[in-house]
């Protein structure tokens, strides 16, 4: 165990020396060794910790330091001078205030009620943990990796003589990954409440990288979503220190499965904590603004980090929401309602990185609302929910960086074409697609789960809503994958300039997301299950350990047929495209018409924005889960200690 602590803390503190040091590396060559060697050892380090203690139940670490406490306030007190200071010279009004709000509230829990509660034991494991170990260690720098590449690209593409801010890029990107680690390792609940306020700052600087006029009104409209959730967290840590007396997480979850009429109130201020974070609705509009920032932020924020930080709380306390119906309700309902119109409204989009950012709003709702429902089944199935979209969705999110700067859009309907013009990255982006919606890959058993939980507690408007919400799934996602083949055409070959970084982290997500698929019996023997039945004491799922392996071997058949011939040079008797006229010309597919005139055949998806549309669809899920999270709150504060 001694070896375990000892990486758990070179995982937090290495990321922060490799962030100091890329602060003040200017040159390309020396950036990509210390990015490279730092992200595989990273990566190294999380695989090395997850693999010594597959199965492990809950692992404490006597570990206790009043440095750290006062180290966490000085962190939360320099983070609100920083949104101060933008917040001033930006003239954002809600910005300062809810910084002030938040700083005050935390000096006063420090200095007047934190004193005399100690929590010896502030470090653990468990396998949630480990699980996001792998996902933060192996896809986050992954992620990084991908970046070295394609912040050239972007840098290049910058106005003559604009500053280059990629050593505060790169700096930010590792303590998102140090944060990160802290949520996940931390149960000092202090400890875990600074690591989500760094995370939210990262994010902010992030989204605001390019100091545009969008890109710095999309980055306070997430840091005052989140600072919202921030006083959330905040609120729970006053209900422990005045009620239960432990910032102890492990505690707490004891405590509030034991007697959920007292931690009510604190477990329902999560609850929102995670909501914003994970951007259910009506928080949505900040990850969607997020979508400005380079697509390695992107990815970082929808797949590994930001956005996982809020399931992964919201599953921690799924035990706890299990006995206490007003959070339940609340997460159940928000993530319902979060999944079934996010999935409506991504069929009205044809921006690619729109398309993903609703799908992850969609799929962080579909886990949100098994950690409500917060049965053994629930939490099995929003394990491999949280697995598989991470891994997917940094694919896909990398995938659309490429074609973009190599096909000049990210556009759906400009992908015409792209098995030929991009073939190997066309082949990478529909694994990602498939592996989505398509059996036998490991999402749709995950969704299967999913549903049975649903049925088994007879949650019938959610069941309702997971068979709506999955046909829209099914729709853009078909509609994206249909377009990548397109119609016939010879284009150009353009992914021949794609930069090597850029081939290594695509396919090494490639590579996680087939091996998840034909490992999952195994990862949820060593990973999963250990975890739901250290909490439950009973397994998490019924579908037979055969049936999970069968779908690994048609996984890899699917595969095999994917990547078949990519590669090889074969020979192909080159005929015109036969386009029930006379060919004009055959590389732009124009034919003459029957009034002797030139048309060129395209083919264009259905969006039905009249039906699907943002503006039609979002303020009547904004209007509901705002109403939801105010009526959980009234009936926490009257049905919880405070209240009595």
């Amino acid at each position: 165990m001694e070896f375990s602590f000892g990486l758990i803390g070179f995982l937090i503190v290495f990321p922060l020396i490799v962030a100091a040091a890329l602060l003040f590396v200017r040159q390309e060559g020396p950036r990509r060794v210390i990015v490279c060697v730092s992200g595989v050892v990273i990566a190294l380090a999380s695989v090395v910790l997850v693999v010594m203690n597959l199965g492990a139940s809950c692992t404490l670490f006597a570990f206790e330091s009043m440095a750290i406490d006062f180290i966490c306030t000085g962190i939360s007190v320099a983070i609100a001078a920083v949104i101060v200071w933008f917040a001033v010279r930006y003239k954002n009004l809600w910005a300062a205030v809810l910084a002030g709000v938040q700083v005050v509230g935390t000096l006063i829990l420090e200095f007047m009620f934190s004193h005399g509660i100690e929590v010896p034991y502030g470090l653990y494991f468990d396998s949630l943990s480990l699980l996001m170990t792998f996902i933060i260690g192996v896809v986050g720098s992954g992620i990084c990796i991908y970046a070295l590449g394609y912040m050239e690209d972007f840098q290049a593409h910058e106005p003559e003589g604009a500053p280059d801010r990629r050593p505060m890029f790169f700096a930010l990107m590792f303590v998102f990954l140090s944060a990160m680690y802290v949520i996940v390792f931390s149960n000092n609940m202090e400890w875990m409440f600074t690591g989500w306020e760094v995370t939210t700052l990262c994010s902010f600087l992030l989204i605001g990288y390019t100091r545009t006029e969008e890109a710095i009104a999309n980055a306070f409209r997430q840091i005052i979503m989140n600072l919202a959730g921030g006083i959330g967290f905040l609120v729970a840590l006053w209900c422990c220190a005045l009620t239960v007396g432990t910032f102890s997480f492990y505690e707490f979850l004891v405590i509030g499965q034991n007697n959920p009429a007292l931690t009510t109130l604190a477990v329902t201020a999560l609850a929102f904590a995670g909501i914003t974070k994970a951007a259910q609705m009506p928080f949505q509009t900040w990850l969607l603004g997020a979508m400005v920032a380079p697509t390695p932020t992107s990815a970082l924020l929808h797949s590994s980090t930001m956005v996982k930080a809020g399931v992964f709380l919201l599953v921690k306390l799924a035990p706890v929401l299990h006995v206490s119906p007003a959070p339940a309700v609340m997460v159940m309902l928000v993530g319902g309602i979060t999944f079934a119109l996010c999935s409506f409204m991504a069929i009205s989009q044809s921006n690619a990185k729109r398309v993903l950012a609703y799908s992850t709003i969609a799929n962080l709702g579909l886990i949100t609302a098994c950690a409500g429902v917060g049965t053994a089944e629930a939490v099995w199935a929003a394990c491999f929910l949280i697995l598989f979209h991470a891994i997917a969705k940094s694919l896909l999110f990398l995938c659309v960086g490429t074609a973009e700067h190599h096909i000049g859009s990210r556009d759906i309907e400009s992908m015409d074409l792209l098995f030929d013009r991009m073939p190997r990255l066309a082949r990478f982006m529909m694994l990602g697609i498939m592996c989505m919606f398509i059996a036998p890959f490991g999402m749709l058993l995950a969704k299967w789960a999913t549903l049975v939980s649903f049925v088994d507690t007879r949650q019938v408007a959610l069941i309702i809503i997971l068979a709506f919400g999955s046909a829209a799934t099914f729709m853009f996602w078909a509609k994206w994958l249909g377009k990548l083949s397109g119609i016939a055409g010879e284009p150009e070959n353009v992914e021949i300039t794609v930069k090597p970084t850029e081939w290594a982290a695509l396919l090494l997500m490639a590579c996680l997301l087939v091996l998840a698929c034909v490992f999952l019996p195994f990862i949820s023997g060593t990973l999963v299950e250990p975890y739901v039945a250290s909490v439950y004491g009973m397994l998490g799922q019924d579908i037979a350990t055969d049936n999970l392996w069968l779908a690994s071997i048609c996984t890899v058949i699917v595969v095999a047929v994917l990547f078949a011939g990519l590669g090889t040079k074969q020979k192909s008797r080159r005929a015109n495209v036969y386009l029930a006229g006379i060919s004009r010309d055959n590389d732009s597919r124009a034919f003459q018409n029957s009034l002797s005139g030139t048309t060129e055949a395209t083919t264009r998806n259905w969006y039905m924005e009249s039906v699907f549309g943002e503006a039609r669809i979002a303020p009547v899920g904004v209007a509901f889960n705002t109403l939801i999270m105010a009526a959980a709150f009234v009936v926490a504060i009257i049905a919880g200690p405070m209240g009595f």
